[in-house]
């Protein structure tokens, strides 16, 4: 089931079996707990969202080791439970 909220697709759906990419941003602190995740399918959104992660991260956060990630993965069940989750 897909939900949509303004041009942005909600993906909803169970994708037992299939191999895909899916693209995973998260905003880390340095004890590598996650502040935000959004995770999507579709590659140019992934790294414009990338984009607006890092640039987001305030001086204090940098020192302070947070770090934008942008990983790769193949199954939904990889994506962490409390993503947003775009399609």
């Amino acid at each position: 089931m897909h939900n949509q909220i303004g041009n942005l697709k909600i993906f909803s759906e169970n994708t037992w079996g299939k191999v895909m990419t899916i693209w995973v941003n998260e905003q880390i602190d340095s004890s590598g707990m996650i502040h935000a995740c959004i995770a999507t399918r579709d590659e140019s959104h992934a790294k414009d969202c990338h984009e607006s992660f890092q640039q987001n991260l305030t001086d204090k956060q940098k020192a302070w080791g947070w770090q934008a990630r942008l990983r790769k993965v193949n199954s939904w069940d990889e994506v962490p439970v409390n993503a947003l989750k775009l399609s």
